[in-house]
């Protein structure tokens, strides 16, 4: 039930898709009292995958939303996170998350599975009074006065299991339906850009395992290929993510002809050949009936399209070296019910909000959230080029890394110290830039795609 006296009591809101995003914006949002409808394609909650990384940014949103004590329970509190060099195992840079670390982030570090992670906030949401749906496609939307006409199928639900088809009426529509949104062709015609390199995951249980007492994550990064290794549920289980340079990807792209299997166990099974026996060894513990071919998304300068908004992957998905692809869906779902919380306040509806300017309030959200994920993709992409750089380049990467040693937090003050509260990025825009010194870096792979597509033929 809905405390009447909530700050969004009287606003209708309908979410599409139910990821970690969607799953976190019915809970945030239900919480400060707003109806909450989620409808979700599938026939179930579920995360693909194994292992996700929460940096202090985000855990502090989970303290917030009052989740924190069971995810804790099932997740695990790695002690530091390591890079080491993927060629001869040495350590280059050690980041402790110390009692030093959680005075100056406010938070710790939490590793925990992806699916332990959506079923809490699947439960936490309901427990909070939102609906949520399976089986329920939305088919489209439109913005009608101030507000937003839903229509939903839900597959063989109807009479003699064909489909239903259900009309919903909403004051705002927010669009958490992933990499491949259909919500996002209404603001642009693009495709998921491909990086050319793919991921391998895999899981083990720790009892036996040589690993078995590692309390920290472990990344070893080297020519063209990284390979990452945390505990996971308390410890029981060894979460494994293999990632490298798909040969067969860049071949097709010079050819003009990119085979859909780029990445395959064929090219996993030498991936790692020239790495130290400590990656190598490793990557049996890979699952090769799946693999993922890791793209992001360009950044959009709108997410907003009348009372409807992209957000999470549909409207910033990166690449994942920075470890906060699930963290910036919970930053856009804390930013929503925060700012409508602060609207209706300063319009003087608070507990009775069905007249909230959301407008007004996507308007403010989206002043705030692009530059902010603008830069971690932006990021992102300039960090995986860094991990695997080879010859020369690696031994000077290397080199800073370990000058790092002593002064690390301030590469990271800007991700992890992060508040939507605060609305840094409405007051200095800027924020969302990359810093002075890599003013002149470009995205090789952006570059070269863009390239090869425009040619004619015969300069291929």
């Amino acid at each position: 039930m809905h405390d009447e006296h909530a700050p969004l009591h009287g606003t209708t809101v309908v979410i599409s898709g139910g990821g970690i995003g969607g799953a976190a914006a019915a809970l945030a949002l239900s919480r400060k009292g707003a109806a909450v409808r989620l409808f979700e394609r599938a026939a179930e909650f579920a995360e693909v995958g194994a292992g996700l990384q929460i940096g202090p940014h985000g855990w502090r949103m989970l303290e917030r939303w009052g989740v924190l004590p069971e995810l804790v329970e099932k997740g695990f509190l790695p002690r530091y996170m390591q890079f080491l060099d993927a060629v001869t195992d040495s350590p280059i840079l050690t980041m402790d998350f110390d009692e030093a670390f959680q005075r100056h982030f406010g938070g710790r570090y939490m590793v925990i599975h992806r699916s332990d992670l959506l079923a809490c906030l699947v439960a936490a949401a309901e427990s909070a009074g939102a609906e949520l749906r399976t089986n329920s496609v939305v088919l489209g939307e439109e913005t009608v006065g101030r507000g937003v006409h839903v229509t939903v199928r839900h597959p063989g639900e109807g009479p003699a299991g064909e489909d239903a088809v259900e009309d919903v009426d909403a004051d705002v529509v927010l669009a958490f339906d992933g990499i491949h949104s259909p919500f996002r062709r209404a603001f642009v015609d693009d495709h998921p850009v491909p990086s050319g390199y793919v991921s391998y995951r895999g899981t083990v249980p720790t009892a036996g395992d040589p690993l078995g007492d590692l309390d920290g994550v472990i990344g070893h990064i080297g020519p063209h290929c990284h390979f990452i290794q945390y505990p996971l549920r308390g410890g029981d289980l060894l979460n494994q993510v293999g990632v490298f340079r798909s040969g067969r990807y860049f071949d097709g792209l010079a050819d003009g002809d990119v085979p859909t299997d780029w990445g395959n166990n064929e090219e996993l099974a030498h991936a790692y050949d020239h790495c130290s026996d400590a990656v190598s060894a490793r990557t049996g513990n890979l699952w090769t009936d799946r693999w993922w071919q890791m793209s992001d998304r360009e950044p959009l300068t709108n997410w907003k399209n009348g009372r409807t908004i992209i957000l999470g992957d549909a409207a910033h998905a990166p690449l994942q070296y920075l470890a906060s692809g699930a963290v910036m869906a919970m930053e856009d779902a804390e930013c929503v019910a925060e700012y409508a919380a602060d609207r209706a306040a300063a319009s003087g509806i608070a507990g009775d909000a069905a007249g909230l300017d959301w407008d007004a309030v996507l308007e403010e959200v989206q002043a705030e959230r692009i530059p902010r994920c603008t830069r971690i993709q932006a990021t992102g992409r300039f960090w995986g080029e860094l991990w695997h750089l080879g010859g020369t380049a690696r031994i000077a990467r290397n080199e800073l890394f370990r000058a790092a040693q002593d002064h690390w937090y301030r590469y990271v003050d800007w991700l992890w110290q992060y508040d939507p509260s605060d609305r840094s990025h409405i007051s200095d825009p800027s924020r969302g830039d990359l810093p002075a010194e890599l003013a002149d870096w470009h995205y090789t792979l952006v570059r070269d795609v863009r390239d090869v597509r425009d040619a004619e033929p015969a300069e291929v």
